[in-house]
């Protein structure tokens, strides 16, 4: 009997099911879960906020166009009220401002233009670096471009800087001139501080106070520093 008994357990051993095994630690592949982790990582990255806008992909372009747009308006409107503080006459406000208008538009047409391009030859090299032939050609197309920005900056300069020039240029009395010159400096200010706040999602108040603040220090700075200078060289 003992020997049939032994026999009955060791069958029945051998026909018992096998539990689960644990995978091995080495049979995991960890770049599997790392490409897991970068897809989850990206699609809440690109994911647009709650009001279906994607605010991060409007930086880039708003902040080009919204300062150089204001870089204009407080430059050439402290530059006329400077000179104007100095010398009433119309002509001297008017070359002053004209020329304030074409030298600014070409400095920030250059600095974009070599900051961009910075920009791109390091993305460049970057996208190289993977030696991935077919994602590289795409990559490149969605690269800045340096001519672009550029073309932008002086435009938005430019744009802003007429608004000043054109109001307060050909008005012949001085204090009128210096006026119209402070009138529409605010409006613009006021406009361009809204518009930025508005398409970046930000706080309009806050955003149109700080500009308008930032321009009229830049505008009595500039009229008292050249104003002093004038009494002192009379």
């Amino acid at each position: 009997m003992a020997p049939d008994l032994s026999s009955h357990v060791h069958a029945a051993t051998d026909v018992a099911p096998k539990s689960p095994s644990k995978p091995k630690q080495d049979e995991i592949n960890p770049a599997t879960a790392t490409d897991a982790i970068d897809d989850v990582e990206a699609a809440g990255g690109s994911s647009p906020p709650g009001d279906g806008v994607n605010y991060v992909a409007r930086a880039q372009w708003l902040r080009a166009a919204v300062l150089g747009a204001n870089d204009g308006l407080v430059t050439v409107a402290s530059l006329m009220i400077g000179v104007g503080a100095v010398n009433e006459a119309r002509s001297a406000m008017l070359a002053t401002g004209l020329a304030g208008l074409v030298s600014g538009a070409c400095s920030m047409a250059i600095g974009e233009f070599v900051s961009v391009y910075a920009q791109y030859d390091i993305e460049v090299a970057q996208i190289e670096r993977a030696h991935d032939d077919d994602e590289d050609e795409a990559k490149k197309d969605n690269l800045p471009s340096p001519t672009m920005a550029a073309g932008a900056s002086a435009l938005a300069f430019a744009a802003g800087a007429a608004l000043p020039l054109l109001a307060g240029g050909f008005v012949r009395a001085w204090a009128g001139r210096v006026a119209a010159v402070c009138v529409a400096t605010t409006v613009g200010l006021a406009g361009f501080g809204v518009l930025g706040a508005y398409l970046g999602g930000a706080s309009v108040v806050r955003s149109g106070a700080r500009v308008l603040l930032g321009g009229w220090l830049a505008m009595a700075t500039t009229y008292g520093v050249l104003r002093l200078f004038g009494m002192q060289s009379a």
